[in-house]
């Protein structure tokens, strides 16, 4: 199922079951979205993205970069991260960010796709240091691209196209049920900055 309309309803569930999706679009007006990413590009200590597949040690053209409270270390694709401490630009963000879905955050993992050559394959966060069954908000600034979901089950599918601005909250068992992904396109040539703010388990 595409859901590409413009008009979304903030507490409707994208998801038809065994999970929660709310899609609020746009939260900033254009101005301010060019203004966070090029803050974004110039401040954040962007490096390439590393995973251990098969043992073997992969560096992705993708960038990331990992914020928060503390320095948290935070683990997946059998590589740990260690949180800088959040920007100025960050926790404006991160307030923004909560005053808008109602939920609270520690921690931030950044994306930098270069352009629409860079994607993220299936997967589901489901890394033992985030909180069970915790929101998980996805802000886009940038190129707009499509987003999807597949049930671990049943193969549905649920897509939509993530506008530069807008926030995205995944929670409840959707990591649980459902894999996700940014696909690859030949359409997109401009960059995509993607903060996905979360919730570590410190105890």
């Amino acid at each position: 199922m595409d859901l590409f309309s413009p008009e979304f309803d903030e507490n409707t569930n994208l998801l038809p079951k065994d999970g929660t999706v709310l899609y609020y679009g746009q939260i900033m007006d254009y101005s301010k979205t060019e203004f966070y990413l090029n803050r974004l590009l110039e401040t954040i200590e962007w490096k390439n993205d590393e995973a251990i597949i098969f043992g073997q040690l992969i560096t992705t053209k993708r960038k990331v970069a990992w914020y928060g409270n503390t320095n948290f270390k935070y683990s997946y694709s059998k590589i740990t991260k260690e949180a800088l401490l959040w920007t100025p630009e960050l926790e404006e963000l991160k307030r923004l960010v909560e005053e808008k879905t109602g939920e609270t955050y520690n921690s931030c993992l950044l994306n930098l796709y270069h352009d629409g050559s860079e994607g993220m394959a299936w997967h589901s966060d489901g890394e033992k240091d985030l909180k069970k069954n915790g929101a998980i908000a996805s802000l886009s600034f940038g190129a707009e691209r499509k987003f999807a979901f597949k049930h671990k089950t049943t193969k549905e599918t649920v897509s939509l196209i993530l506008e530069r601005g807008s926030v995205l909250v995944m929670k409840d068992e959707t990591q649980t049920h459902w894999l996700h992904r940014l696909p690859p396109t030949k359409k997109v040539s401009k960059p995509r900055i993607n903060l996905t703010f979360r919730t570590i388990v410190t105890e």
